[in-house]
């Protein structure tokens, strides 16, 4: 039988734990077929002083005709780090032309955290994202990222309360299932899960180290399982264990990203 073929939109950092360094490996060794169309090719991630960064935009509309010439067509979608509202176009015309039947579009916004942008967005590039989150079936945000793209106060110590607003908010905007990720109450932390008009909480221990390309890797790992099972929660309690166990992994003073190649290993060996 022939494994799930997902296509995989994120930049690429030559070096670095995140983005397509981390959704390739973690999606093939969870037996789904891994495609990528790098949306950008970084010298390493940005969490370093210097990087060099080249926009791929040009390349991947030659690559998207060659596909077609091909006869591609992909199971599933899964978006990261897009850069700009430029390619959130691209991946409206991939959606179209490259969807086998039945296939789910997975989005993870990337462009907050901690209540505030990252450097290289603004509010355009936000509202841009949320008309793109109208095509998927899944959104993947972050508190942030859920509070933005609903102009909802962003408030960490309600970050619950605040979650379900945002969550409802963004439930009048399109018909896809969301879990907002990052959500953290007594110490705990987790994901707020919102499908057929009920929500769902599921929580983990909060450890005490931040590290890149988490996200990153907790959407890999979700849409791997969820295209498996088709059950939401089963695909955050597993994404949230495989994110905890690599960062157990991890040495505080690593600054590349989390040692998710352990936790790979050492479930291949289970």
């Amino acid at each position: 039988m022939r494994s799930k073929r997902i296509l995989t939109m994120q930049d690429l950092s030559c070096v670095g734990q995140c983005s397509l360094t981390v959704a390739l490996p973690v999606l093939s060794a969870y037996g789904v077929e891994a495609c990528a169309l790098p949306t950008a090719i970084l010298s390493n991630h940005t969490a370093f002083e210097k990087w060099s960064c080249l926009d791929l935009t040009p390349e991947m509309n030659h690559i998207m005709a060659a596909w077609r010439e091909n006869g591609f067509k992909f199971d599933a979608f899964l978006l990261g780090y897009l850069g700009s509202a430029d390619i959130m176009n691209i991946a409206k015309v991939c959606f179209r032309d490259f969807a086998a039947d039945g296939a789910k579009i997975i989005i993870d916004p990337v462009f907050g955290d901690n209540g505030k942008l990252y450097p290289a967005f603004d509010k355009g590039y936000v509202a841009a994202m949320a008309e793109l989150i109208e095509s998927a079936d899944i959104i993947l945000p972050n508190l942030t990222e859920a509070c933005f793209l609903t102009e909802t106060e962003y408030k960490a110590n309600d970050s619950v309360e605040t979650a379900k607003k945002a969550v409802l908010r963004l439930a009048e905007r399109t018909n896809a299932a969301i879990v907002v990720t990052g959500v953290e109450q007594g110490g705990r932390i987790g994901e707020l899960i919102y499908s057929d008009e009920e929500f769902t909480e599921v929580w983990a221990e909060k450890l005490s180290h931040h590290f890149n390309g988490t996200g990153d890797l907790f959407a890999s790992v979700f849409t791997a399982v969820y295209l498996k099972s088709g059950d939401m929660r089963a695909a955050c309690e597993a994404a949230g264990a495989f994110v905890a166990e690599s960062i157990r992994a991890t040495d505080a003073s690593h600054t590349y990203g989390v040692n998710f190649e352990y936790a790979l290993n050492h479930r291949k060996q289970q």
